[in-house]
């Protein structure tokens, strides 16, 4: 699409959502190459680090639940499955509304990066290591089982002080969250003036 056509459809004010996306999607390539691969690549790093809870969340349940069969088993889902999860979280709600020109509030942005961060990249990996280990420990009794009444006092127990220990993991996840959906919204800004000129600003109202 030439800038001409651009330009002619700005001014049409008849942009639907579909030819907004198009014509960000068209100019993306115009941004800085830095910009460009902290886009695309920036919710990989957060998916990382939710594989990286994942891991150490899971570690501490086995010490918790002594169990020390299938270490391999019990790893690979707690990092693959925080880090997909994380990832396609951040995708759906930060990096696709970005780019439809669906997300122009900062603050928005900035909370949804941080509850991604929080929620996929840390409270997920943590409620997912304790069903996993819990049903190792009983399968190879490595720790007395609760009774039926008592299951739920039980996880909460066994929980309170991992919680404890990931709470540093929390506040990195959430930090990073939000410094990554800050530069994205960055990006999105740099794009919208670049796509539709000074008055891309207008996007944001």
């Amino acid at each position: 699409m030439s800038k001409n056509t651009q330009e002619e459809r700005v001014s049409g004010k008849a942009l639907t959502r579909a030819a907004i996306a198009e014509m960000l999607a068209e100019n993306f390539e115009r941004l800085p190459d830095i910009d460009q691969k902290l886009f695309m690549y920036g919710p990989m790093y957060l998916g990382g680090n939710a594989a990286l809870a994942g891991l150490i969340s899971n570690s501490l349940y086995r010490r918790a639940l002594n169990v020390k069969q299938a270490p391999i088993t019990s790893s690979l889902p707690m990092a693959v499955l925080p880090f997909l999860t994380t990832f396609a979280l951040y995708n759906a709600a930060v990096s696709s509304p970005l780019m439809s020109g669906d997300l122009n509030c900062p603050s928005c942005a900035l909370m949804r990066g941080a509850l991604v961060g929080v929620v996929g990249g840390g409270v997920y990996p943590i409620l997912l290591a304790l069903p996993v280990n819990i049903g190792l420990a009983t399968r190879y009794a490595t720790a007395p089982t609760p009774e039926k009444g008592n299951l739920l006092r039980y996880w909460v127990d066994l929980s309170r002080p991992i919680l404890r220990r990931m709470r540093a993991v929390l506040v990195l996840q959430a930090f990073f969250g939000t410094y990554l959906s800050s530069r994205h919204f960055e990006m999105y800004t740099k794009l919208a003036q670049i796509t539709f000129g000074p008055g891309g600003e207008e996007l944001k109202d």
